[in-house]
């Protein structure tokens, strides 16, 4: 079963929220409509913008402690290299 880190945002350079979960388009999905209360309904965001795939649950879960430790602008440039154009990549999922 892969695992996911993702990042979802509400516009370019925006807020950004760091997530882990096995299922990227439920829970994307569950994101875009509000169905979770907590930060990324709070500050509406709803574009999934950086995404990295595992196949083993502890090293994802370390890589989503490590990735929100990290600086925003090192956070920024992962996702520019990723997704220049802070596209939603939700549409690719489905």
């Amino acid at each position: 079963m892969p695992y996911y880190v993702y990042v979802m945002s509400n516009k370019q350079n925006g807020t950004l929220y760091i997530g882990i979960t096995s299922d990227l388009a439920r829970r994307v999905f569950e994101h875009r409509e509000g169905l979770i209360d907590g930060f990324t309904k709070l500050h509406g965001l709803k574009k999934l913008v950086y995404y990295e795939t595992y196949e083993d649950s502890l090293i994802a879960i370390q890589r989503e402690k490590s990735f929100k430790k990290w600086n925003r602008n090192w956070k920024l440039r992962v996702i520019i290299d990723f997704n220049p154009e802070w596209n939603d990549l939700y549409e690719q999922l489905i």
